[in-house]
């Protein structure tokens, strides 16, 4: 199996926030950001083990700036990390407002991808080789978030008995 430098896969997505993309605000609905981030880190997860992907996860999405109606919405999706079968994807989102010239970063999301076979069985992904320091730093956090997630779980089913 290949091994893979994130950049290989990396996906950036341009949006225009129309009227029908926002709440009574203004601002363009969460959801609407999150389905385009889904998408944008399914492209990456895709890219990186050449398979259908679908999204086992998502860690979290913090939204730290609100995107308005006429905003421009860059997102920008990279792998940090491939465990046996499952691919964390970290997502960033920027938002441009073009008639003031100003950009600001609006959110980031952390997303687990299962690459797929056609009757839906989990299929090994391609190792991921980090090059940069900011690769390296995502690829060594990747697996104490993994870790946390796991162990969420456990601690959820347990108390479910």
């Amino acid at each position: 199996m290949n091994i893979k430098h994130p950049s290989d896969s990396e996906v950036i997505m341009t949006h225009l926030v129309l009227p029908n993309d926002t709440n009574q605000l203004g601002n363009l609905l969460g959801g609407k950001l999150m389905h385009w981030i889904d998408i944008a880190a399914a492209l990456t997860a895709m890219r990186h083990s050449g398979r259908v992907c679908v999204t086992a996860s998502v860690d979290e999405i913090e939204f730290s700036e609100p995107i308005k109606l006429g905003h421009v919405v860059v997102i920008r999706s990279v792998i940090t990390r491939a465990f046996r079968t499952s691919m964390e994807i970290f997502v960033e989102t920027w938002r441009e407002d073009p008639l003031n010239n100003v950009r600001a970063k609006a959110s980031s999301a952390y997303l687990t991808f299962v690459g797929i076979d056609q009757y839906g069985k989990p299929l090994q992904a391609p190792p991921v080789d980090p090059v940069s320091e900011e690769e390296q730093h995502r690829f060594e956090e990747a697996a104490i978030r993994r870790e946390a997630r796991l162990k969420y779980r456990e601690t959820i089913r347990a108390r479910r008995g």
